[in-house]
């Protein structure tokens, strides 16, 4: 480097606002020192260039050897930021709020935390398992939560949908028809959720339109955006706040499924509401985690996820949590490349790959501090956790271990002898999801008798014995086939269904198990055909049938009627649904009341129009048919039995049980049905050891007030 004895103009910089001064460069006295000095760094003057050591950014300041150099700041200082609350400083000088600030800004509860779940990618990628298991581990810690379904179609609910499209629907305790989801949350964080759990497009606009009737909207022209939006959003803080654990305390943290894929115009103004919503709360109080696909070809690829989360990105939502469903555990470099290319950490890509069965989703999550995430983001540590008596008391499956234990013990069953049901359905081509709540009642039994539980899965018209034209060689072969395969189940399952299709199979599968003495559990319409082909075989009316498929009454004997204050104009959430009261004509000597602890009275949730004709009442109970459970009027008939002393095990229930149970707490009635299935003394075991134990509060709720738990 050549320094040249002449003058050179140069300026120094002061960051701190202050003007800039020029100054004369040095002469040609100070060169032979500049040069020396350079000359002695190796790398001609890496140190001044800033290349050699850490170059300082703060200003320097005339010294006395460099008089010519003038700092003369004149800028004042920066002011302190404003306070995040603008509106709370300026409330006193404000103008009066516009009528339309509330629709824009709903008042929201600033104590609850949220935790919203997306999807994207495609359907079916276990949103609904995601979330129940976080909030499983969140409970396990201390914490009451709560659980919402936001689901964008334009149906009220899912009552009316097709089991083959959408699967089951779920039925609570307030009779509320919903999606299967919520049977989720409900067995995995042991919660009683309402109807209003289930937000649809169809509630809102409903809501909406009819607020708009009253006038509530003061002539405003009504919008997507703020008047959807803004009902979304007084719902969720409505719901949210609502006590389902059963201890009567609000929740401290609410679970938020949004179903369908992000990207899709219908669930559009749902992202947008819970944008607005996140803004509305104070700060740490929404998280946000999507679930997305990793497909394996040729190894794991993150472009579907990259471009799902910048179309959440575009929607003006930054993921905080990228949960990736994918065959394999989620491989380190795919973790770091999902990060960068999602402006997201790599320790918040979560990996949820497939595992024997789903009760380890929760220790996976865990094992990747899902819990500790989710305190970071939204400062968990700051609510109290001090448990009800309600919890104390509670001895549901509550803590990690809990659920490891119980994973454990469901990998132990599925390798231990089978005990083989055959389940004579309709909806059998809609795969597991049309009986969500049935396989796990089934499974809850099958794993508290450690057996693996194996269905056969019989459709109940190729027990139709086939007539006229469908009297073929296939048809007569799938007949007998269906019989034999009847024979050798261990036990005969028939469930609930509507339609006319597939009822005198299912009526024959009920005869076939009480002419062979199996193991038979009836539910709902499986309650019915057994009390039609009992009419049938021992009452002998061979004319016996249910309205519903009989509408034009050519039949004499309707053993199945159309309960009266049903009305014929609707269908849409026009049945006998939710909890009841069934009561128990001899809880001392009932078989299933001994199975429900020798209570006198459960409560049962029901979904159903028709109902037995007591007409025929006396005479089936003089052909041995024993009536043991009725409603409070004692005019509606809701379990049936054979006595031990002719049937090892043949009840029918007109309620719906698989809808209350539990891990680890199985339905008594099916319960019940596994351990006869499963032979030797195993139903007098758990009989008497039922009767021992008591009955149960979650059967009972009525046993909550005694206790004080309520």
């Amino acid at each position: 480097l050549i320094f040249k004895p002449r003058t050179v103009k140069s300026t120094s910089i002061n960051l701190q606002g202050c003007k800039i001064v020029s100054a004369e460069a040095p002469g040609p006295s100070q060169k032979d020192g500049m040069a020396a000095a350079s000359q002695g760094e190796t790398g001609l003057g890496h140190e001044r260039l800033g290349m050699g050591t850490k170059r300082s950014l703060s200003p320097k300041l005339s010294t006395a050897s460099e008089p010519a150099q003038k700092v003369q700041c004149s800028l004042p200082p920066c002011s302190p930021p404003p306070p995040d609350d603008f509106e709370e400083i300026m409330r006193g000088a404000a103008p009066p709020p516009s009528p339309s600030t509330a629709f824009f800004r709903p008042a929201v509860d600033r104590g609850i935390k949220y935790l919203v779940v997306s999807g994207g990618v495609c359907s079916s990628l276990g949103k609904g398992v995601a979330t129940s298991s976080m909030g499983a581990l969140l409970r396990g810690h201390g914490f009451r939560v709560t659980a919402i379904k936001l689901d964008p179609y334009v149906n009220i609910d899912a009552g009316l949908m097709s089991p083959y499209e959408h699967g089951e629907v779920f039925v609570l305790d307030d009779g509320g028809e919903t999606d299967l989801d919520l049977g989720n949350y409900e067995r995995m964080m042991f919660l009683n959720l309402g109807r209003s759990n289930n937000i649809t497009t169809g509630k809102i606009y409903d809501w909406v339109i009819k607020k708009e009737r009253k006038g509530d909207y003061l002539g405003k022209t009504v919008q997507v955006v703020p008047h959807i939006t803004g009902a979304i959003i007084e719902w969720v803080d409505r719901v949210a706040k609502m006590s389902t654990d059963g201890s009567g305390l609000p929740p401290q943290i609410c679970m938020i499924e949004l179903g369908g894929t992000v990207g899709d115009i219908e669930s559009m103004p749902f992202i947008e509401a819970l944008r607005q919503f996140k803004f509305s709360l104070p700060e740490n109080s929404l998280a946000w985690c999507h679930c997305s696909y990793i497909p394996n070809m040729s190894g794991q690829k993150t472009k579907p996820t990259q471009h799902s989360v910048k179309t959440l990105l575009s929607l003006g939502i930054q993921a905080d949590i990228v949960i990736c469903r994918s065959p394999d555990p989620l491989a380190e470099e795919t973790r770091k490349k999902i990060g960068n290319q999602c402006n997201i950490h790599p320790t918040r890509i979560l990996s949820a790959h497939d595992v024997q069965n789903l009760y380890h989703v929760p220790g996976i999550l865990a094992d990747q501090h899902i819990v500790g995430l989710l305190n970071g983001i939204l400062k968990l540590g700051d609510l109290d956790v001090t448990p009800s008596p309600f919890v104390i008391r509670d001895r549901s499956l509550r803590s990690l271990s809990d659920w490891k234990n119980f994973a454990q013990r469901v990998d132990r069953a599925s390798d231990a002898k089978p005990v083989v049901i055959a389940f004579v359905g309709k909806y059998n081509k809609g795969g597991g999801d049309a009986y969500q709540s049935i396989l796990n009642a089934l499974q809850h039994a099958a794993i508290s008798q450690g057996r693996k539980l194996q269905l056969d899965w019989v459709d109940a018209a190729d027990l139709e014995r086939p007539t006229g034209k469908e009297s073929n060689s296939e048809a007569q072969e799938r007949f007998r086939s269906a019989e034999e395969r009847l024979q050798a189940a261990d036990g005969i399952f028939v469930p609930g269904g509507f339609g006319d299709r597939g009822f005198d199979g299912k009526a024959r599968a009920a005869g076939l198990a009480r002419e062979w003495k199996k193991p038979y559990l009836g539910v709902c319409l499986g309650m019915q055909v057994a009390l039609v082909q009992f009419a049938r075989d021992t009452l002998e009316l061979p004319d016996a049938t249910s309205e519903e498929i009989d509408p034009k009454k050519g039949s004499k004997n309707h053993v199945i009627m159309y309960m009266p204050e049903i009305s014929k104009e609707t269908m849409g959430a026009n049945m006998r649904l939710g909890s009841r009261w069934v009561e128990f004509v001899n809880p001392s000597t009932s078989l299933v009341a001994g199975l429900y602890g020798g209570a006198g009275r459960i409560m049962e949730r029901h979904r159903h129009r028709y109902e037995f004709n007591i007409a025929y009442k006396v005479a089936m109970e003089k052909k041995g048919l024993i009536f043991s459970g009725q409603d409070e009027s004692k005019e509606r008939m809701d379990v049936i039995e054979l006595p031990a002393s002719t049937h090892p095990f043949y009840v029918g229930v007109q309620f719906h049980p698989e809808y209350k149970s539990r891990p680890a707490q199985p339905s008594p009635p099916f319960h019940g049905f596994i351990a006869a299935a499963c032979g030797g003394s195993a139903l007098q075991d758990l009989h008497a050891t039922s009767r021992k134990r008591g009955s149960h509060p979650h059967w009972s709720p009525f046993m909550l007030d005694a206790a004080g738990g309520c």
